[in-house]
């Protein structure tokens, strides 16, 4: 036998078929499900990565493979580090990404130790990603399928963890990932695939907050640029910058979300073009490859689906960034608690968080 590697399965055919294709190549196969929270009453149409039907399709898959499965019970952690992290952001008046705070806390941290614990040095998961060599050392890249991409959620990666990690799907494209799928008759070979927040029940994350957090909704106004009040609304937390939808203003125009106030409990509205920002901060910022000198030329991403713009980072105070994208137009929306993440070309440099 080859390598032992502990493999993330959720459920899906991502991480299935990356198992699968590991166990080809020769390496002993270990399969891992994470038992994230709890959502018992909406089980019976709720999927997501926490589900306990997900898992039962993680083990069915190890099963067809022959391969060992756990599931590791991760909650306390998943509580502390992504769902109170996710409830406190948007009570603040920012937008989170929780699935970046899973990646850095539990997956590439915790999942790595207990694949070292099972006697593994590699963890591999079913993230369309792939490992280069850059600047010296090893790097995160995009995908071949761009479509799929998924390094935007990873630039938490430390350098270790990237040395000690496996992206089996990083060279393939999702539609070879089903048909690897058939073509072993896996269980979930066309399971759909789920858009949702794996710990908010029908992706309703409003609803989800009300729940978790009863007191999250304080009643406001909504005003434009100059202070004047537009209407009114049940809480900050309901609203993202950028957002055009649900405002429940009238009259001619589109509005737009441009900024939350938590403390006086304001959503300030006004056009598409007061979304751009000339420059804009990005704090707790993380380089997988060292970026030297107090400037570079990059391109930034601050939302999974958008295209990178050209930019110039400079450096600030220690862990913080300055950026001036080439085309604020094309970058839109800059909503505070979203990632700003970094390419130089395909090769992920690093990134931070939104202010």
């Amino acid at each position: 036998m080859g390598d032992r590697v502990v493999v993330a399965m959720s459920g899906g055919v991502d991480s299935s078929v990356a198992a699968a294709l590991l166990k080809e190549q020769g390496n002993e196969v270990v399969g891992v499900g994470l038992r994230l929270a709890d959502r018992p009453k909406v089980e019976s149409s709720h999927r997501g990565c926490c589900a306990p039907r997900d898992l039962s399709d993680a083990r069915a898959v190890a099963s067809k493979l022959k391969i060992p499965f756990y599931v590791l019970d991760v909650r306390e952690s998943f509580r502390k580090s992504v769902i109170d992290s996710f409830i406190s952001e948007y009570a603040s008046g920012r937008t989170p990404v929780p699935c970046i705070a899973c990646n850095q806390v539990v997956k590439f941290d915790y999942l790595a130790e207990r694949a070292r614990v099972l006697g593994a040095e590699r963890l591999a998961t079913g993230h369309y990603a792939r490992i280069v060599e850059a600047g010296g050392g090893l790097a995160l890249a995009r995908s071949i399928d761009r479509e799929k991409d998924q390094t935007y959620f990873l630039f938490g990666m430390t350098l270790p963890q990237i040395a000690r990690t496996l992206f089996p799907l990083g060279d393939i494209e999702k539609k070879q990932t089903r048909a690897i799928a058939r073509e072993l008759g896996l269980p979930n070979a066309d399971k759909p695939e789920s858009q949702e927040i794996c710990f908010v029940p029908e992706n309703n994350y409003r609803a989800f907050l009300r729940s978790e957090a009863p007191d999250i909704d304080r009643p406001g106004m909504i005003v434009d640029l100059a202070g004047h009040r537009l209407g009114s609304h049940t809480g900050v937390a309901h609203f993202t910058v950028g957002q055009r939808k649900g405002l429940g203003l009238g009259g001619k125009g589109a509005h737009y979300v441009v900024g939350l106030e938590a403390d006086t409990a304001k959503v300030v509205v006004g056009n598409r073009s007061d979304l751009e920002r000339k420059s804009f901060l990005a704090e707790r910022v993380l380089w997988s490859v060292p970026m030297k000198g107090d400037q570079k030329r990059l391109s930034v991403q601050v939302r999974h689906r958008q295209r990178a713009v050209p930019c110039r980072v400079v450096q600030c105070d220690e862990g913080a960034v300055e950026v001036f994208p080439e085309d604020p137009a094309g970058l839109g929306a800059v909503p505070p608690g979203q990632a700003a993440v970094f390419y130089d070309g395909d090769v992920l440099q690093g990134g931070g968080w939104l202010l």
